[in-house]
């Protein structure tokens, strides 16, 4: 059971239903993650500048995907999972890409992602030269950086809300 309700577009303040619109046309749905940030308007709209502004940086959709992927498979959130795998196959991952993604395997970026969760920042000195040795730069180091943290944000705020998941449901 939710333990942080979403919040519907009744109780929506006017500011709150014009986000809701706009993620309606670009997603086709509003999804409860959206709505239970929607309890704290400053949440939502950092969440969104931040989201947004990732969207236009260094990295592919597919390694965007890649990082929420394994991120939320270390951090146990079902829903991001769930919502990331469908994403993910959108941004044209295979099911074995996503597979290792969930792991921190296939590629650079997930392997790299996988090591600032688990160990929360305080990589080695071979662990940043390892990413740098697979062709990753400086840009794509800290955006990588900053990719695990706003997926951190959503995982423990879907974690802590038990948030209801609306998207095809992925085990954990």
């Amino acid at each position: 059971m939710t333990r942080i309700p979403s919040v519907t577009d009744q109780q929506a303040s006017p500011q709150t239903q014009a986000v809701f619109a706009e993620v309606k046309n670009l997603f086709g749905m509003v999804p409860n993650l959206i709505r239970t940030l929607a309890q704290s308007p400053a949440a939502l709209d950092a969440y969104l500048k931040f989201s947004g502004a990732l969207s236009q940086g260094a990295l592919a959709p597919a390694d965007r995907e890649r990082i929420a992927l394994g991120v939320a498979q270390a951090n146990r959130c079902a829903y991001c999972l769930s919502a990331h795998s469908l994403i993910a196959k959108g941004a044209g991952l295979s099911p074995e890409s996503i597979a290792a993604a969930r792991q921190g395997e296939g590629n650079a970026v997930a392997v790299f992602a996988r090591q600032v969760t688990e160990k929360r920042g305080a990589i080695s000195h071979e662990d940043l030269h390892a990413a740098r040795a697979a062709g990753l730069g400086d840009a794509q180091l800290v955006e990588i950086v900053a990719g695990v943290a706003l997926n951190v944000l959503t995982n423990y705020i879907n974690n802590v809300a038990q948030t209801e998941i609306d998207f095809p449901e992925v085990a954990l």
